[in-house]
């Protein structure tokens, strides 16, 4: 195990994952409900169940495509959802 990769993945999912909607849903719900233990364990199980399901597929992409293209596609992926973010919250702001 490659302790170097082990912290930074650790270091910058933790701190994309605050005040982000799963943990906004998961305050809520830890909120509401008394059984506090379930909500951990239901958000724990599928933060990292998506992380697997990540993982995996990430590990069977790289193999077809290159690794350098991956992080092209994910780029302009994060570019388009942002302006398609900006545009949404302008037109909702106009709508008002």
């Amino acid at each position: 195990m490659d302790l170097k990769i082990l912290l930074t993945t650790f270091g910058l999912i933790f701190l994309a994952e605050l005040g982000d909607k799963t943990q906004l849903a998961t305050f809520c719900f830890s909120a509401d409900c008394d059984s506090r233990i379930s909500v951990f364990l239901g958000s724990a199980g599928a933060l990292v169940l998506s992380s697997l399901i990540a993982v995996v597929f990430g590990a069977g992409i790289s193999r077809v495509i290159p690794t350098n293209y991956i992080r092209i596609g994910a780029g302009i992926f994060f570019v388009i959802v942002g302006i398609l973010t900006l545009y949404s919250s302008v037109r909702t702001a106009n709508a008002l």
